[in-house]
Formats: structure tokens, C-alpha cells, sequence
């Protein structure tokens, strides 16, 4: 067969159709400039981002052992009064529904989602479904942050195209604490890149870890706590550095 004389794919090339093909694993793709110059880069053939139907039903309300950081600090958080959550990213409120087995949520608790319309959309009628209207709502605008108690950013910060400082300083108040987890992170540098999610492909930003914790103390915050989320594979194949990329999370109150 013709097929038998012609020379094996590369190992980049294989890695690209199996990236393009992808349906169920989270992988990553190359290195660009920039936010924008990776979304400007991402193929044809997928959708991009999560503003879609498909979407909005990838997650349940799982917790995973990588959670456990976050839920800590969170639980802490809501113990000491602090009642207030915005949740940035948070899809439908999958920690909402995830946490509320192993947390005591008070009567005061009121959990705000940010997220794409088409998610937000899933999520407010799955909240009516599950009658819990009354202490979790949503909101597409991060500026509606400003207030709150918590902000609680599990494995979001990475797909946004605006730094953690820049959301920050277009709030009249900031939070009172900020609780990371899951946040893509480099100890050398910045790389931007492409995420399959297998429905779409993101632009995605692994933020340099010291860059990122300078950005939270000019920003007013005090760090409480740090960690990495061990056990959560994150590698960019074929690009300089991309095996040194790995999870983390913090706690940070505003000074």
C-alpha cells in the first residue's frame, strides 16, 4: 500500500492531530505572544472559548482531591463571617453544589457565579431546578465583584485576557480576601498557549508564579497562605519550558 512508503508523521505533527482530535482530555498546544495572538491562532475546526451550549454540561459538581486547598481556606472564610462569595469562573456554581456536602452553609451565604452568558444561562435554570435562587445568583460582569468578602478563582484565572490586577483595580471595593486554586502557573516565565477542552479550544495564560504573587501585593493583599495542587498534570509538548508548568493556589487577605 502507498501508505506503507510514505515516512511517519513527526512526533510534533502526531501531537497536533491528536490535539485537533481531542474529546475528553485537557492538552495544550503551543506558544504565542501573547492572549490574543494564541486566540487569534486557534484552529477553525473548534469552537472557541466556553461561550457555547456544549459548554455549559461539562463539569458536575465533583470534589476533587486538588479541591481541598481552596475548600479549606473557603470554609475558613465563611466560618469567620465572611459570607459574601463572588466566584469567578465558576461555570453553573459547580462548587457551590460540590462544597455545600462537606461546608455548613449559613443562612447568609450568598454565592455569586461569573461566568460566559451561554454558561450562565445553564446555570441560573439549573439553580431554579434545585431551588437555590436564594443564595446563589450570576452575573457575566467581574466588576460586580466589588464588595464582596470572597473571591474564589478555581482554575479560572487562566483562560481570562485580563490580569488578576487589572480586574482588581476597576473595583470600587475590593475584596477582603482572595482564595486561588488550580491557577496554571511557571516558575521562570509567562507562556500563552492553547487549551483543548474537547469541545473548544481556549486561549490559555500559565502565569509566572512570582509575577503573579508581585501583581496580588501591589494590588494590597497580603499572602496567608500558598500551595501546589500536586497530582494535576499541566504540560505544553514541544515547547521550551513547558514540562516546568504546574498547578497552585493561595489564600491572600487586603491589607
Amino acid at each position: 500500500m502507498l501508505s506503507n512508503l510514505l515516512p511517519p508523521a513527526s512526533p510534533e505533527t502526531a501531537y497536533r492531530q491528536k490535539f485537533l482530535d481531542n474529546q475528553d482530555e485537557n492538552l495544550f498546544m503551543g506558544s504565542f505572544e501573547s492572549f490574543t495572538a494564541a486566540e487569534a491562532d486557534a484552529p477553525p475546526s473548534k469552537a472557541v472559548g466556553y461561550d457555547h451550549a456544549a459548554a455549559a454540561n461539562l463539569y458536575s459538581p465533583q470534589i476533587y482531591f486538588y479541591d481541598y486547598p481552596g475548600l479549606f481556606w473557603l470554609g475558613r472564610s465563611i466560618d469567620a463571617g465572611l459570607t459574601r462569595v463572588f466566584d469567578l469562573g465558576g461555570h453553573i456554581g459547580i462548587k457551590y453544589y460540590a462544597f455545600r456536602r462537606v461546608l455548613s452553609y449559613p443562612d447568609s451565604l450568598r454565592w455569586t457565579v461569573c461566568d460566559v452568558p451561554s454558561v450562565i444561562e445553564s446555570g441560573r435554570a439549573v439553580a431554579v431546578q434545585r431551588e437555590v435562587t436564594g443564595q446563589l445568583g450570576f452575573t457575566t460582569d467581574y466588576r460586580d465583584a466589588s464588595g464582596c468578602d470572597v473571591l474564589y478563582a478555581s482554575g479560572s484565572l487562566q483562560y481570562l485576557p485580563v490580569r488578576i490586577d487589572e480586574m482588581l483595580s476597576t473595583l470600587q471595593a475590593k475584596p477582603k480576601r482572595i482564595v486561588l486554586n488550580t491557577t496554571a502557573v511557571h516558575p521562570e516565565r509567562t507562556i500563552y498557549t492553547l487549551n483543548s477542552i474537547g469541545v473548544a479550544v481556549c486561549p490559555y495564560r500559565i502565569e509566572h508564579h512570582d509575577d503573579l504573587l508581585a501583581m496580588l501585593a501591589r494590588s494590597g493583599y497580603r499572602k496567608r497562605d500558598t500551595w501546589r495542587n500536586e497530582g494535576k498534570p499541566i504540560e505544553v509538548p514541544f515547547v521550551d519550558g513547558g514540562d516546568k508548568a504546574y498547578y497552585a493556589g493561595g489564600c491572600f487577605d487586603l491589607v
